[in-house]
């Protein structure tokens, strides 16, 4: 039996605060300074805590007889007169808010503002350094072409280099082939001017065997007659 009540007073316990977990609404402290949460629905009730405008609450439930509404702010509850309970938050709250929000805004506006002209500054120093690599590559082109330009002159040159070179060696060898043979040649003249002169004296030994001889006969021939 205990058991039992004890049960039912515990279940009874939470459909209240089911209850008026569903009958709470949200609201907002009006634009007072500040208003006051009492431990009980009339002025003669001990003030718990002081409400600042634009504080959210949480109202639990309304006394339309004394003009009071039980709500609640954080972990405190109390009651507080239902004319400082707005729908919606206090225009000065949503000024605030609002302010706060365009300044975010204009803050993101300038930060954004600030990215671009640094991705823009960024746009133009790529731009600059792309032409400047653009002339650099110019230039290399340029001198590439020169430096092949003269590497095929080069090659061009030592070819005809090496074709002199030859050529001069043949020649040497020529030379060395006609100074031989003009040796030659001039050994061969010698020994003919040596022979020839031989010859000369020989055929001058022979003349002068032969003259005498040939006189005494044609002396010998006279005298016979």
């Amino acid at each position: 039996m205990i058991r039992a009540f004890v049960q039912t007073v515990l279940l009874c316990g939470i459909c209240a605060v089911a209850a008026n977990a569903a009958r709470a609404e949200a609201a907002w402290i009006s634009d007072q300074f500040e208003a006051n949460l009492r431990s009980g629905p009339s002025t003669a009730n001990a003030i718990r805590r002081m409400l600042r405008s634009g504080s959210q609450v949480e109202v639990l439930e309304r006394n339309e007889d004394t003009g009071y509404a039980r709500v609640r702010a954080g972990d405190t509850e109390g009651w507080i007169l239902t004319r400082y309970l707005m729908n919606e938050p206090s225009a000065r709250e949503q000024l605030e808010r609002l302010t706060g929000q365009l300044t975010s805004a204009n803050t993101r506006g300038s930060t954004l503002s600030s990215q671009l002209a640094a991705v823009k500054e960024q746009h133009d120093e790529a731009t600059t350094r792309i032409a400047a690599l653009e002339r650099d590559k110019k230039v290399l082109q340029e001198e590439l072409g020169d430096i092949r330009e003269t590497a095929g002159n080069t090659l061009a040159i030592d070819r005809q280099n090496k074709d002199l070179r030859q050529q001069l060696t043949d020649a040497e060898i020529k030379v060395s082939i006609l100074e031989q043979e003009n040796q030659a040649l001039a050994g061969q003249t010698t020994r003919n001017w040596f022979l020839a002169g031989a010859m000369v004296l020989f055929a001058g030994i022979i003349m002068g065997l032969w003259l005498p001889r040939m006189r005494w006969q044609k002396r010998s021939r006279y005298e016979r007659f």
